[in-house]
């Protein structure tokens, strides 16, 4: 993929943010809730320590609500300007927006949160 050695290719993908081959989660599925947030303590790949430091992913809870605020954004101007839905009606769009895509959210998050403190390594690809 031309993306590779980007954050972006990280962050969507989830892999690890230094070789950008091995995966971050344990499973891909992120709505297998019981597994969304399970992490490989390394990399598979390049043994990167994806836990830097105890409570290290708190810190993604402030990215989680950004990204949220960005899909209830994307929730609303879809419901209420392309679909002219009344205000009460986008809201509840937005509410199951923001709950059939939680466990997205969470994910999205972490990785962002991780790509923050690490960065691709082509060496380590190989």
């Amino acid at each position: 993929m031309r993306m590779k050695g980007t954050k972006l290719y990280s962050i969507l993908k989830g892999k690890c943010p230094v070789c950008h081959e091995g995966d971050l989660y344990k499973t891909k599925n992120p709505y297998l809730l019981s597994d969304t947030l399970k992490m490989h303590e390394n990399c598979p790949h390049c043994h990167t320590k994806f836990k830097i430091e105890p409570s290290f992913f708190y810190g993604a809870m402030y990215v989680s609500y950004a990204v949220g605020v960005a899909f209830a954004v994307a929730a609303f101007i879809i419901s209420y300007f392309f679909l002219n839905l009344g205000r009460l009606s986008s809201f509840f769009v937005i509410t199951g927006t923001l709950i059939v895509f939680l466990p997205v959210i969470l994910r999205l998050s972490r990785n962002i949160w991780i790509n923050f403190f690490f960065k691709y390594d082509p060496e380590k690809a190989k």
